[in-house]
């Protein structure tokens, strides 16, 4: 049975609940648009592509570097990830939220490794870069395989980021 002080060490608080307090208002911000997008999309889950685009929707300064040093035109790049996952089938209206049960087994373990990482560079909270890189160095990644089909390696589209990531400041302690 887990102590109280063990469930502190998890992203979701005991009823499955993501624990806000863990990200920084933007990575919120990113999340809130995964759900509103996997609704879009007609999904009964939120996965990594919708992940992926919620940063695409609203990127913060480090996210918005690291499209520049793609070159790469961030709402085309949104609505081309958005036709690519949209389903025909599915309900328009589902109820989506942030909790442990609507997302896939792919974004738990993001959103851990984002933590992991967001605490191996000593900061408490998980930052929108954060998730981008998790989600690009994750293995069998949906979104790198997606650029590796256009000559795009995950292992570029991550240097990108690290140095999007360290030229924009994203490092602060919050």
């Amino acid at each position: 049975m887990a102590t109280p002080d063990e469930s502190l060490d998890d992203i979701f608080q005991p009823g499955g609940r993501l624990r806000l307090d863990l990200l920084t208002d933007p990575a919120v911000e990113v999340l809130n648009e995964a759900v509103r997008l996997a609704r879009d999309t007609r999904w009964d889950s939120v996965r990594s592509p919708h992940v992926f685009m919620g940063l695409l929707s609203v990127p913060d300064a480090s996210v918005a570097y690291w499209g520049e040093r793609l070159q790469a035109d961030l709402n085309k790049l949104l609505g081309q990830f958005q036709e690519l996952f949209n389903q025909e089938e599915g309900e328009d209206e589902n109820f989506l939220t942030l909790n442990r049960e609507f997302l896939s087994d792919n974004v738990i373990r993001l959103l851990r490794e984002a933590f992991n990482r967001a605490n191996d560079h000593r900061r408490r909270k998980i930052t929108p870069m954060d998730l981008l890189i998790s989600l690009l160095t994750a293995p069998n990644s949906i979104v790198a395989e997606c650029f590796e089909r256009i000559g795009v390696t995950a292992a570029k589209l991550t240097e990108l980021a690290v140095i999007a990531e360290h030229t924009r400041g994203d490092n602060a302690k919050k």
